[in-house]
């Protein structure tokens, strides 16, 4: 693993010489943007030849600094560059993406591995560390994702060498968990991780992949801070590939493959095909870049804030009137154009069973860790501090009245749990036939809950196609389970989550919010990238999302918590751990 993240206090700059002038006013420049970007205001950067500490950029938490190698800027000379002018930055993508990445890390890598960690352990964890930050930060700038892209083959070339890897499963693994675990935190597209995909499970296998990918998409949803989680989320990593937890299985960036700017180098023969389709992969990632639009990029705290005001507002409009459209008229029949429902049936008993069991999940699903206070007091019982005992010792011996309080009482108290909300949204396209009684069954158990919560809870569902059908309006339990066709081409989820957060207030607060959505993800590209853009403004303002995926090779959006649907009559209660952990992990980032 390159060193990214320096924790060693003892370490120091790497530059050969003092910096330039031009190259000290560029550092001046990053280091006013950093706090935009960090959500930290103690950063300083510097950007030289030289700079990193042998990697393209790292991260030194001891000194508050990030450290950028100024190769990486290119042809653009230093003196020309001007970080403050967001339309600029495109000529430097590279560079401000690898700061970008910085950010993340100055920003969300709260946690280092502890003296005498086993180092293979520590390496998986680092490695699944790398699209945490990445997958946090998007959920807080998600225009960011240009500058990540643009940095991708960098650090991951930097990552991974490309002109010594063979077809073992370390090599897969490790460039499952920097390409494809990039994919899952909604960095890179799906369609350029299919082609390294396919290499990458010949050579792990199904059950192998599988399980890896369900270990960096439980990393996404880890605090900043949990290192146990993460070392435990390594543990199981070196577990599924049968590796030694205490032997570290990565040597260190090949550098004559990691500093290529155009990953076109002699010695194609030699290297493997899993080594040609990684840099094939991150060439693919930087051609697409390439003919990418920049973002407008921050214009001032004043302007942002203005902006992201106007934004809301324009959101909230938005999902008011397609709540208005889609909930205006009564439950039940078919509007014009199909998306309707075909009939109703008397739940099951498996379903009734499990509805109440979803529920006894969801009634603590919201709650928030206990809350901790501390008072000190003059007697016991509590915890001795010796100053306070020393003090209220020396007070005596003055003739005084003793005022110490040497004893600390440490009280936990459970928070309330808060009221629910529950927005279910259920595909009905061509491609989910096969799942239509699941869903139907799926979506019954998830609304019927709420009717057996102990906390207040309400829900509404939707069905979504060529049009936005309501199932159940906001506050209404089903007692039926309604069924459906999926007879429709087109997906209009937009505007099926839009009006569940303008009927139910999704993106507001006040309640633990969830959203399910019950789909294989297989939307047009347009829908699919609108209906991203909608999911990243709900998760900034709390709501948890829950995605029940159909099949293995379904298209969950970033950012969701994902569980496979099998039978839900009996998987309820690992729904409702499921959804649990996606209250939770949102509720640890905000």
């Amino acid at each position: 693993m390159s060193t990214h993240v320096i924790a060693d206090p003892t370490a120091t700059g790497t530059m050969s010489a003092p910096l330039r002038p031009d190259w000290w006013a560029l550092s001046a420049g990053f280091t006013d943007e950093a706090p935009i970007i960090a959500d930290r205001d103690d950063l300083i950067v510097t950007i030289a030849p030289g700079a990193g500490h042998g990697s393209p950029a790292c991260f030194l938490p001891p000194h508050a600094s990030i450290e950028i190698d100024g190769a990486h800027l290119g042809a653009v000379d230093p003196r020309t560059a001007d970080p403050a002018d967001p339309a600029d930055r495109a000529r430097y993508a590279t560079a401000w993406g690898l700061f970008t990445h910085e950010c993340a890390h100055a920003a969300h890598s709260r946690w280092d591995p502890p003296t005498g960690a086993p180092a293979g352990i520590a390496e998986a964890a680092l490695l699944l560390e790398e699209s945490r930050i990445e997958a946090a930060h998007l959920a807080r700038r998600p225009d960011d994702r240009h500058w990540l892209r643009a940095a991708t083959r960098n650090l991951i070339l930097d990552d991974m060498p490309t002109t010594t890897t063979g077809m073992d499963t370390n090599s897969a693994a490790r460039a499952a968990g920097l390409l494809l675990a990039r994919r899952d935190a909604g960095v890179l597209d799906h369609s350029e991780t299919t082609a390294i995909t396919s290499v990458i499970h010949n050579i792990l296998g199904t059950s192998t992949l599988d399980t890896l990918q369900q270990l960096w998409r439980e990393a996404h949803t880890v605090a900043d801070d949990d290192a146990e989680t993460m070392l435990e989320l390594g543990r199981r990593w070196c577990a599924a590939l049968g590796t030694d937890p205490d032997t570290a299985t990565h040597s260190g960036p090949d550098t004559t493959s990691a500093s290529s700017s155009d990953g076109d180098r002699d010695g194609q023969a030699d290297r493997s095909p899993l080594a040609r389709i990684v840099q094939a992969t991150t060439s693919l990632i930087a051609h697409h870049v390439a003919d990418e639009p920049a973002p407008d990029g921050d214009t001032g705290p004043a302007a942002a804030q203005a902006a992201q005001q106007a934004a809301d507002r324009t959101a909230q409009q938005q999902a008011r009137t397609a709540a208005q459209q889609v909930f205006g008229r009564a439950p039940g029949g078919t509007p014009a154009g199909g998306t309707g429902t075909a009939g109703t049936r008397t739940p099951t008993t498996g379903e009734r069973r499990a509805a109440r069991t979803l529920a006894r999940a969801l009634s603590t699903a919201g709650v928030t860790e206990r809350h901790t206070t501390r008072t000190t007091v003059a007697t016991p019982p509590g915890r001795l501090r010796m100053r306070g005992a020393l003090a209220a010792d020396a007070q005596r011996a003055a003739g005084q009245i003793p005022t110490a309080e040497p004893f600390t009482r440490t009280h936990r108290r459970a928070a309330p749990a808060p009221p629910l909300t529950v927005g279910i949204a259920c595909d009905a396209s061509l491609s989910m036939q096969p799942y239509t009684g699941a869903v139907a069954s799926a979506a019954w158990i998830v609304a019927n809950a709420t009717r057996h919560t102990s906390t207040p809870a309400q829900s509404a569902t939707v069905l979504f196609g060529q049009h936005v059908h309501p199932l159940t309006h906001p506050g209404s339990a089903p007692r039926l389970v309604t069924t459906f066709d999926s007879e429709d081409c087109y997906h209009d989820i937009p505007r099926a989550i839009r009006a569940l957060d303008g009927s139910l207030g999704l993106s507001q607060p006040g309640a633990a919010r969830l959203l399910v959505i019950l789909s294989d993800g297989v939307f047009e590209q347009d829908n699919y990238d609108q209906g991203q853009h909608v999911l990243d403004r709900l998760r900034a303002a709390g709501c948890g999302l829950l995605w029940l995926a159909t099949d293995p090779d379904s298209r969950p959006m970033r950012g969701a918590t994902v569980h496979q649907l099998t039978d839900p009559a009996t998987t309820a209660t690992v729904i409702g751990r499921a959804a649990t952990a996606a209250l939770r992990a949102t509720a640890r980032r905000h």
